[in-house]
C-alpha cells in the first residue's frame, strides 16, 4: 500500500521483509515462489522469516510510538544469533559490517540495520498506524513525525474517521 519510496540502503531489504504480509487481506507473499525469491529465502527458512518480519514489525511500530502489534519474539534475541564480519576496505580503509553468512536473511537484516545505526536512518524506518495496515515505511519527513504508509489512503482514512467523530460529537452535544 506504500505510495512513498524506497528505505535507502539496506533498509530496503526490511521495508521489503515487513512488507511481505498484507494485514487486511491476509496475503503473504513468502508464500509463494516468487515472494520467497525476492529475499533469497527457501522454504526451510520460512518460520524463521515470518518470526524476524514480526519482530521487525513491532521495531517498525516502536519508532512510530506505538506498542507491538502482538507478542513477538525481541528484535535483539532474534539478531544475536545472526554473525556479522567487520569488512575493511584495502584502498582506504573504510569499514563496515556484513553478513557472515549471507544466505541467512536474519544475518543480512542485522547489517541493514547496523548500517542504517551508522548512518542515523534505523528510527525513520515506521510501520504505518493504521491496525488494518502496519505496512513498513522510510519516513522522509523534515520533523520525522510521519504517520502513515500513505496519505492518500491510510491517512485520509484517518482524518475522515475523526471528522466524522467530531462531526457525530457535534450533532450530539446540541
Amino acid at each position: 500500500m506504500n505510495d512513498r519510496a524506497p528505505a535507502p540502503g539496506g533498509l530496503a531489504l526490511v521495508e521489503s521483509l515487513v512488507n511481505t504480509l498484507d494485514i487486511e487481506t491476509g496475503a503473504d507473499s513468502l508464500d509463494t515462489a516468487e515472494g520467497r525469491a525476492a529475499l533469497d529465502l527457501t522454504e526451510a527458512g520460512l518460520a524463521s522469516a515470518r518470526e524476524l518480519r514480526e519482530s521487525l514489525r513491532a521495531a517498525c511500530l516502536a519508532h512510530a510510538g506505538h506498542p507491538p502489534h502482538r507478542t513477538v519474539t525481541p528484535l535483539g534475541e532474534l539478531l544475536a544469533q545472526a554473525p556479522l564480519l567487520i569488512t575493511v576496505d584495502e584502498r582506504d580503509g573504510s569499514a563496515s559490517l556484513a553478513p557472515a553468512r549471507p544466505a541467512l536473511l536474519a544475518s543480512r537484516v542485522a547489517a541493514a540495520i547496523a548500517e542504517a545505526v551508522t548512518a542515523g536512518t534505523w528510527l525513520r524506518l515506521k510501520a504505518c498506524e493504521a491496525p488494518t495496515c502496519r505496512w513498513a515505511y522510510y519516513d522522509r519527513s523534515p520533523a520525522g513525525r510521519g504517520r502513515w504508509c500513505s496519505m492518500s489512503v491510510c491517512g485520509a482514512r484517518a482524518k475522515m474517521r475523526r471528522y466524522r467523530a467530531s462531526a457525530k460529537e457535534s450533532r450530539d452535544s446540541r
